[in-house]
């Protein structure tokens, strides 16, 4: 992406949000930009993580947001559910500003390391103007070196007790969601979707279903049919996406399912690339 058009979706983002959390319950919030939502764990008044991070040069509002809710407190660390960068565009500068480790899957190691590029966005996907532009976002490898550190290969969270990553590769070949079991809440990352990641309407007007992954970006369609099984079993109770409101109940739970069962006939493009 050139940097007008940087500058014109950084305006887009400066009009559309207000830097502030909102909160899901009482231990996990939400900070949503017009791109991916940016998420915390943790009460106000307790140790707390980073999940994902938007795009660059948004440190700043990040770090606002997340005063509003925890004052100077800085996170314990940063957690990555992959690569792209819509999610990792303001780790390094945060990591640098907290002095914290960033995590993410071994398998999106390369993608954040300089070694390896994603593929470009396919704008034949259709659903919206954010696929016919997805040919100008940022693929190049992230610079991460120094401060990433792959996760344990054992499912287990880095300052997480109550909570455990399940890997849900398709979308990205390293792409995890985070899973608690206690309350059932589940942050899905870009898995699913809970508005139509494709369309710039859906940003401003949201309407509230379940979606499969972002279509533009999503590299292995069988393995992300396989993935959203894997969460439609969990039986989330709450479930937070990369894009979109948070969702809870009996609907949601429905939406799931529906995704689930129909993944191949419905959430995959009819005209894509590959």
């Amino acid at each position: 992406m050139d940097q007008e058009h940087l500058d014109k979706l950084e305006q887009l983002e400066h009009d559309f949000d207000h830097a502030l959390p909102e909160e899901v319950t009482r231990d996990v919030a939400y900070y949503r930009t017009i791109l991916s939502n940016i998420i915390m764990i943790g009460a106000p008044n307790e140790d707390w993580i980073l999940i994902d991070t938007g795009l660059r040069r948004y440190k700043e509002r990040i770090l606002h947001a997340c005063e509003e809710r925890y004052g100077n407190k800085p996170p314990t660390a940063i957690i990555l559910t992959h690569g792209h960068f819509d999610h990792t565009g303001s780790a390094k500068k945060l990591a640098e500003h907290w002095n914290v480790p960033i995590y993410i899957h071994e398998k999106e190691m390369d993608y954040v390391t300089g070694k390896k590029a994603y593929p470009p966005g396919d704008p034949t996907v259709g659903g919206g103007l954010v696929s016919l532009l997805s040919t100008l976002f940022p693929t190049k490898p992230e610079h991460l070196e120094g401060v990433v550190t792959a996760l344990p290969d054992d499912g287990t969270l880095p300052h997480l007790k109550e909570w455990r990553y399940i890997e849900t590769p398709g979308h990205t070949p390293g792409h995890i969601s985070l899973f608690r079991e206690s309350d059932r809440f589940l942050i899905a990352g870009d898995a699913i979707s809970t508005e139509k990641p494709e369309s710039t309407w859906a940003m401003f007007f949201p309407i509230q279903h379940v979606y499969g992954p972002p279509a533009y970006f999503t590299q292995d369609w069988m393995a992300a049919d396989k993935s959203v099984k894997t969460l439609a079993e969990l039986e989330p109770d709450f479930v937070i996406a990369g894009h979109g409101l948070p969702m809870q109940g009996g609907f949601m739970k429905e939406e799931l399912k529906k995704l689930a069962d129909g993944f191949i006939d419905n959430a995959i493009p009819k005209h894509k690339r590959q």
